[in-house]
């Protein structure tokens, strides 16, 4: 199921403006992959020390501003590394979102300069929902997102 989404999502970012690419990417991976019912993207604004919510697929959040340390995707902001909450239930630091959501999946998403421009974060209604394949794949597509939206779209582009 992987394989063809992420070449389906390289070709996305190769033929769209990044904000389109992205908010297409995310409508996609919520469509397509079943235990993904909230995809969206935060990008960082260091100097703020925030993080703002770009384009996202699955029910509204209020969420759209979150300080670096808050919450799941706040951890992600400091620690730079991908977090994966099996059940978010037992996760002190956890915001909810959606009474629903069971697990989460955080994925930083870095420059080709090594500049942690947002993240990917994924919501699931089911506990243990993630596992090492989605892992592989999200930060095979982080990857890629980075290489295409360093110096082309940022945070100022959301305001």
């Amino acid at each position: 199921m992987f394989t063809p989404l992420l070449a389906w999502s390289f070709n996305e970012l190769e033929k769209h403006p990044p904000g389109q690419a992205l908010q297409n990417i995310a409508i996609e991976l919520k469509k397509k992959v079943p235990h993904y019912t909230w995809v969206g993207f935060y990008f960082m604004q260091h100097s703020e020390r925030a993080l703002y919510l770009g384009p996202y697929a699955g029910l509204a959040t209020e969420h759209i501003r979150i300080p670096f340390g808050k919450g799941i995707c706040g951890q992600v902001a400091v620690s730079g590394e991908t977090y994966l909450a099996e059940d978010v239930t037992a996760e002190s630091n956890y915001i909810a979102c959606n009474v629903e959501v069971r697990s989460e999946i955080v994925v930083p998403i870095y420059g080709e300069t090594g500049t942690l421009l947002a993240q990917l974060d994924i919501d699931s209604n089911q506990a243990n929902a993630f596992g090492a394949e989605d892992e592989r794949f999200l930060n095979q597509l982080c990857t890629e997102i980075g290489k295409h939206i360093e110096g082309r779209f940022s945070y100022e582009d959301l305001t």
